[in-house]
């Protein structure tokens, strides 16, 4: 199945990663690393000459407990280094983003992919995703990122997850967006205790009958804490198994903050399922 972000066809039956370009002083793994144009073109360069298909770039951090930042604010984050990257690496650049403004002028800028952890559920964002005409990743995330973690409580995390995305991709079709431009990412992390993300990992490829393909985001995240007792800058290993697994069970992107080593361990799975067709 291939998909056009902006003018670059990839294949979705295949695995891709993307790497995280968080310009932000307070995201969890890597905030303030990245804040200046220059340094976050240095990374992103190096993050597409390791294998990344695609860079995200963020401009809010929505980990736990995160603060709101104002339209402006992220758009004077993001747009520079959206302009650089399309300008200057062959690459898909993502826009990790939830505001209408910042789709409206990310695209118009050069970049590929709306991806965005509110299911386009800000008032004006259907429609101006709509409007720049590029593909879109909807996340499911119960509660708002302020609060997600306090008390997360599903009757079935995989039905309801599969229930939230289908009324998103059902509104944003009715829009006007077309199937072959929408992504599905269950959400990692957002709103979901450890046991929630080990059975929605454990059905992945349960998602994939959804008939979008699917995004996944585990990166380093606190439930691999949890399993591992790693504090998050040593959490590599655990960050490299949820890679693989995911890649296994179908996973079209995996987003990430080590490219290199995830390239290699798609590089094995993929190997490995052509070997045995």
């Amino acid at each position: 199945m291939l998909m056009n972000f902006a003018g670059r066809e990839l294949d979705m039956a295949r695995c891709h990663v993307m790497g995280i370009l968080n310009v932000t002083p307070d995201s969890f793994s890597d905030g303030g690393r990245f804040t200046s144009r220059e340094a976050a073109v240095q990374q992103a360069r190096s993050m597409v000459e390791q294998g990344a298909a695609f860079i995200d770039v963020g401009g809010e951090s929505t980990r736990p407990g995160a603060a709101p930042v104002s339209v402006q604010e992220e758009l004077d984050r993001v747009c520079p280094v959206v302009e650089a990257l399309a300008r200057e690496l062959d690459v898909v650049v993502s826009v990790d983003s939830s505001s209408p403004e910042v789709f409206r002028e990310t695209a118009r800028l050069g970049a590929g992919l709306l991806n965005d952890v509110r299911a386009l559920q800000r008032e004006g964002a259907v429609a101006a995703a709509r409007e720049t005409g590029l593909p879109v990743c909807l996340m499911h995330m119960q509660g708002r990122p302020a609060d997600m973690q306090a008390r997360p409580s599903y009757q079935s995390v995989l039905r309801e997850v599969s229930a939230f995305l289908m009324d998103r991709v059902r509104e944003v079709e009715r829009a006007g967006v077309g199937a072959d431009q929408i992504l599905l990412d269950p959400g990692f992390g957002f709103g979901k205790s450890l046991a929630h993300n080990l059975e929605l990992l454990d059905a992945l490829d349960r998602l994939q009958v959804l008939g979008y393909p699917l995004l996944v985001g585990l990166s380093r995240k606190s439930m691999l804490g949890q399993i591992t007792g790693r504090d998050v800058s040593e959490r590599l290993p655990a960050s490299l198994a949820v890679a693989t697994i995911s890649a296994l069970k179908g996973a079209s992107i995996i987003r990430v903050h080590d490219v290199k080593e995830t390239v290699d361990a798609v590089k094995v799975v993929s190997a490995m399922e052509e070997a045995g067709q």
